[in-house]
This record gives structure tokens, C-alpha cells and sequence, in this order.
């Protein structure tokens, strides 16, 4: 198949490309850093515009799109996401084609879960207000998927978050992890497992992928720091403590997983179980 992934050179955008190389025609974009991967076809690509994703789906003639590409920090965050949805879902529906679209579940506001794929979005950031702005917009694509995902990381590339952790660890700087915020985190590939089989399966609609497991963001990142052999002695600055009341994330995402269980063929391990296999 000749996919077309953008955010191809993001944390999780290379492990999914690396993935789909393998049986694939993959042509995977990145925004502004040189990237690129044997096997895989790299463009310079940004989503806002609407006239170059156009062209690069004209050229490159994909017959299923994987979306990726987006921001959560910066003053264009919104407008990335947002706009960068609207010049893919017209290109895909121009096109004919599948699109698969990587949403999260931040866009919750934490005080009904664990969430369906048929709850309404109730953010309380802007981040989640524009995912869930893009997840109307893709919703208009007739063959579409919306993945819903959480925490992403992998046991043999250490995520942007633990890595953040541990580079503030090592330069004496205060850390504190919550123990009273509730995620469900996923391995990249067992998410990439997920989107590669929704290639080509019937479904369409709204899809809730994510490790089975539910962790605080404290137990979960201090899995990490074990399993990356950070030692106690480099953890002298770091807190565990509920999260403050008025914080801007919610407390509590936990994604009902019900019917991701029974469409893939993918396990969604757990935090544990991915560790010990």
C-alpha cells in the first residue's frame, strides 16, 4: 500500500514509519529538522498549508493517509492542529482515500471516567479545545479513523518526558510527578501495530487505543526512570504530590477500551505486561 504518514520524524512518527516500511510504500513528512529514514520516501511538509498538502497527495498518490503532525507547546499550537486537519481531511476526501487521524485523551476534562468512544470532548486547555476542534473535522471524511490515544512511550527509545525528567534530575532541578493523575499509557509499537492494522479494516469512527493498564503519572514515570537505570542517587530533586486542584489538565483520562479489545488483533499491553515480555 502507498501510505502517506505525516509527522513522520515526531517520537512516535518514526517508530510508526520504521514499522510500516517494512510492507509499505511510505512517503512521511517532517516540519522544519532534515529527516529521513532508508526505505522511505522524506518530504519537507507544512500541514497549514493547504495548497502543499494538496500537491504532495497529488504526487505521491497515496492510497491511505496517517495523520501525526501537530504541536502541544507554542504559540501556533492551536492553528497547526487545527488547520493542519482541515488541508488533510480535504485532501483525503478529495483523494478517496482512508485517513487515520492520531487524537488524545486530554481532551476530556477528567470527571467521568473511564470515557467511550461516544462521550462528547469536555476539554479545559486549548490543546484539547483543538483536538477536539480537528476531531470534527475529520469526522467528515467518509473512511475515516479517530485514534483516541494516551501517554506514548517505548521500553527502547526513551520518550520526550522521561527524558525531560531525567535531564532535570541531572542538573539538580526540581521535579515533582502527580500521584493523583490517571493515564493508561501505550508502547509506540503496540500503537503502531493498531494504526497499521486499521489500514486496511472496516471500521470507521472513533477507536480508543491504549495500554490496559491505568497509572498515576507518578507510577508511571518512575517505571521509567527504573527500567532506564536512572539511580536514587540522581533523584535527590524529585517529588511525588497530588496535583494541585485548579491545575489545567485533567485528573483522570481513563479510556474505556472495550471495543479496541474486541476489533484488533493487537494486545494492548499494559505498562507491566510490555515490560516483562
Amino acid at each position: 500500500m502507498r501510505l502517506l504518514i505525516t509527522g513522520g520524524s515526531s517520537y512516535f512518527g518514526q517508530q510508526l514509519v520504521q514499522a510500516a516500511a517494512v510492507s509499505h510504500t511510505v512517503c512521511a513528512t517532517y516540519h522544519q529538522t532534515p529527516w529521513g529514514q532508508d526505505g522511505v520516501t522524506a518530504v519537507p511538509l507544512d500541514v497549514r498549508d493547504s495548497a502543499a498538502v494538496a500537491d504532495l497527495v497529488a504526487d505521491f498518490q497515496p492510497e491511505a493517509i496517517i495523520h501525526l503532525a501537530g504541536s502541544n507547546r507554542g504559540t501556533d499550537m492551536a492553528r497547526v492542529i487545527v488547520l493542519g486537519a482541515e488541508a488533510i481531511a480535504t485532501a483525503a476526501k478529495q483523494a478517496g482515500v482512508r485517513l487515520i487521524h492520531l487524537s488524545t485523551d486530554v481532551l476530556f476534562d477528567g470527571h467521568k471516567a473511564p470515557y467511550e468512544e461516544t462521550d462528547a470532548p469536555t476539554p479545559i486547555h486549548e490543546y484539547g479545545r483543538a483536538k477536539a476542534t480537528s476531531e470534527r473535522i475529520v469526522a467528515a471524511v467518509p473512511n475515516h479513523v479517530i485514534i483516541r490515544t494516551s501517554l506514548i512511550y517505548s521500553l527502547h527509545q526513551m520518550d520526550h518526558g522521561t527524558a525531560w525528567v531525567v535531564d532535570s534530575l541531572r542538573h539538580g532541578q526540581p521535579v515533582t510527578l502527580f500521584n493523583n493523575q490517571w493515564r493508561m499509557p501505550v508502547t509506540a509499537e503496540t500503537l503502531a501495530s493498531a494504526c497499521l492494522e486499521l489500514l486496511t479494516h472496516p471500521y470507521s469512527g472513533i477507536l480508543h487505543v491504549a495500554g490496559r493498564q491505568v497509572l498515576s503519572r507518578a507510577a508511571f514515570g518512575l517505571k521509567m526512570l527504573d527500567w532506564w537505570g536512572i539511580p536514587t542517587a540522581e533523584r535527590t530533586t524529585l517529588t511525588i504530590a497530588p496535583c494541585p486542584p485548579k491545575a489545567p489538565w485533567p485528573a483522570d483520562v481513563r479510556l474505556d477500551l472495550t471495543r479496541a479489545t474486541l476489533l484488533l488483533r493487537t494486545p494492548l499491553w499494559g505498562v507491566d505486561e510490555a515490560m516483562g515480555r
